[in-house]
């Protein structure tokens, strides 16, 4: 019957512990049966599951491994293990894992005191925590910057609705973000991502600029409004908007172009999306001259979005083919996955408002980005604190993946 040992390991890290460690090992037929390392501020724990054969001489194994690594200044401590614990851990592995991923301008200790409060209220246990966004310096202390904690779990969750209530709830609370995952095969193969363009893509309402350029600003943003709160027909909404630009010259199209800001975070999410070889689209409901610009600049694979009709150089009030709506968004989105060799988990969509939510629902992650109130509850996930690229977070990336 093998001896089962889990070896501790301690103190400042330096160069070549793992490698002494495991050369005295297998000095003594140890069996590896689990291994872990985190290092804090060069602050080391290391901790190492073995079997040793009953032959082994287990006072010798570990009367060397105090001298060895005394002298480095190195706690070294094991303690025996009973099968039975063994057997109830290894059974563990088939429980479900979750992720928890915290994201705000600062993570407090109160804020996370308060999530894992929480998801130990849940029963589930938390067996690794690491800290996704970069190292900050002393002088960055309470001012505004970016911070993103992942928290891995295992256990049951049998309300997941209920849990993701509570977390937003609880993220409302905090003035942070808290976004749910399940840890599966889908979670760690995102292929593609999809974006609505106005007010998520950029901070603008490209419509309410050109209804400032029309004179006719009051009137729009009063329609858009109500669209985006899901208080009218997306379509009809359109239509009405569209019509109070009729006579409106072409030549406000650029100059409203000229003013459309990026949102913070887009240029450093799309450059990190394409090097990843991940695919990336614009699904609006907004309009193509603006889409196929920023698909220019950003580098994005797809645009659909509406056509403004343009006759002898001025709008009709009219738009051409079929308008790109909610429902529109939705099965865009599942073609593109097909067309891509891609299942529709594999995808993420981004989006602010009502005319979103098909979309967020058909991705296999939904994200509302700084989103109205009915979308940021409805959706899988919602950012609100950070900017676009807070999108890498939860697809598990650190700052130093997405530089």
């Amino acid at each position: 019957m093998a001896k089962l040992y889990l070896i501790s390991i301690s103190g400042e890290n330096r160069t070549g512990i793992t490698s002494t460690l495991t050369r005295h090992l297998s000095q003594h037929q140890a069996h590896l049966l689990d291994i872990g390392q985190a290092v804090i501020h060069d602050a080391l724990s290391l901790g190492v599951l073995v079997a040793l054969p009953d032959e082994a001489d287990v006072e010798i194994l570990f009367n060397t491994l105090r001298s060895e690594f005394a002298h480095r200044d190195l706690l070294v401590r094991w303690q025996p293990i009973p099968e039975e614990d063994y057997i109830h851990w290894v059974n563990q592995q088939g429980q479900q894992k979750h992720v928890v991923t915290l994201l705000g301008r600062e993570i407090s200790a109160q804020a996370l005191s308060h999530v894992t409060s929480e998801l130990a209220a849940n029963q589930l246990d938390i067996y690794h925590i690491t800290r996704l966004s970069g190292r900050i310096g002393l002088d960055q202390l309470g001012k505004a910057s970016q911070t993103c904690i992942e928290i891995m779990l295992r256990g049951s969750v049998p309300d997941p609705g209920k849990f993701r209530s509570n977390l937003l709830a609880l993220a409302s609370q905090l003035d942070i973000d808290l976004a749910y995952q399940v840890d599966g095969l889908f979670r760690r193969n995102r292929r593609m991502v999809v974006f609505d363009m106005d007010s998520t893509l950029i901070r603008q309402e490209v419509i309410d600029e050109l209804a400032k350029e029309a004179g006719v600003g009051p009137q729009v943003s009063a329609i858009t409004e109500r669209a985006m709160r899901g208080e009218m027909d997306f379509n009809e909404s359109l239509q009405q908007r569209v019509a109070l630009l009729e006579g409106l010259p072409e030549a406000a199209l650029q100059k409203v172009m000229q003013r459309i800001q990026l949102n913070e975070g887009a240029e450093r999410l799309f450059r990190t999306l394409k090097r990843l070889g991940l695919k990336t689209a614009i699904l609006s409901g907004g309009f193509t001259y603006f889409g196929e610009r920023l698909q220019q600049h950003l580098g994005i694979d797809y645009v659909h979005a509406n056509q403004l009709e343009i006759i002898e150089g001025k709008l009709t009030g009219r738009v051409l083919g079929e308008i790109v709506n909610g429902e529109a968004k939705a099965r865009l989105l599942r073609e593109l996955a097909e067309r891509e060799h891609l299942v529709p988990e594999q995808v993420i969509a981004v989006g602010d408002g009502a005319n979103d939510l098909p979309m967020l629902r058909a991705a296999g992650l939904g994200v509302a980005f700084h989103a109205k109130p009915i979308v940021r509850e409805s959706a899988d996930q919602a950012l609100s604190t950070l900017g676009l690229d807070a999108v890498l977070y939860l697809l598990g990336l650190s700052d130093a993946d997405a530089q």
